[in-house]
């Protein structure tokens, strides 16, 4: 494992995240904030619990994910596709590193980012709602392997980008629906039993819900399955990325 060649790449991924700290920092916390006003304030005053959860609190949990949903997809596809558009990928690939030392650089500083971007809207968010997290090791693990996964989801994106409007087609007008309709505001027996059937076929619904079972002990599907949900889609993203560099689809050409 070519260590110096990891630490190079997410080094250089990271300094780009520290000359922004201050915007990197605002831009959540003001937006969590808003959150709060429009849907704790105006929807909560009309939906005091949901599951015996105060609403203000429930909805805590799917928007710390939208946000890391949406920030390791846009970090990890633009810190690929940024090298790729002005050809220094090249140097990259010609250097003596493997496809997962490359991967780990990219993918593990744009996981990084959106960590601590979580984080923030976590801590922001406690200034708001009284916060309990009943299963702070599950969370943490939630947290994390949503951040790694859709970090690889997003490096994959950045490779068959050939252009910049590419580059928001997917988390615009396919993962932002998704993570809206996966229960992130609202509890899926909220719903009539036909869509309560349709959303089941999300796959966001799977994450959110278990992020949710380690804030509150509630949740609209088992852990076990969304455990597993994450899982697969983490080895899916992988076994996609190391076949990108065995065959240089979108990289070599």
């Amino acid at each position: 494992m070519n260590t110096a060649a990891i630490k190079a790449i997410y080094l250089n991924e990271m300094s780009r995240f520290f000359r922004t700290i201050g915007q990197s920092f605002i831009s959540p916390v003001i937006s969590t904030s808003l959150y709060f006003v429009v849907f704790g304030a105006a929807i909560g005053s009309r939906i005091q619990e949901v599951e015996g959860v105060p609403y203000g609190a429930f909805i805590v949990p799917g928007l710390i994910m939208l946000s890391v949903i949406m920030q390791s997809i846009s970090n990890a596809s633009f810190g690929i596709y940024f090298p790729k558009f002005i050809g220094t990928v090249f140097e990259v690939l010609s250097a003596p590193v493997n496809f997962m030392e490359i991967t780990l650089g990219y993918v593990g500083a744009a996981a990084t980012k959106s960590l601590f971007i979580g984080l923030v809207i976590l801590g922001t968010a406690s200034l708001f709602v009284d916060l309990t997290i009943e299963h702070p090791f599950a969370m943490v693990a939630f947290l994390i392997l949503t951040c790694l996964s859709f970090a690889l989801m997003g490096f994959i994106v950045g490779i068959w980008a050939k252009n910049f409007e590419q580059l928001q087609l997917v988390p615009l007008l396919i993962v932002t629906p998704l993570v809206f309709l996966g229960g992130s505001f609202y509890s899926v027996t909220m719903l009539p039993p036909f869509w309560q059937t349709v959303t089941h076929f999300n796959p966001v619904l799977y994450l959110i819900s278990g992020f949710r079972w380690a804030f509150f002990g509630v949740a609209d599907v088992p852990v076990g399955i969304s455990l597993g949900a994450i899982a697969i889609f983490f080895l899916v993203c992988l076994t996609t990325v190391w076949w990108i560099f065995r065959t240089g689809w979108r990289i070599r050409d």
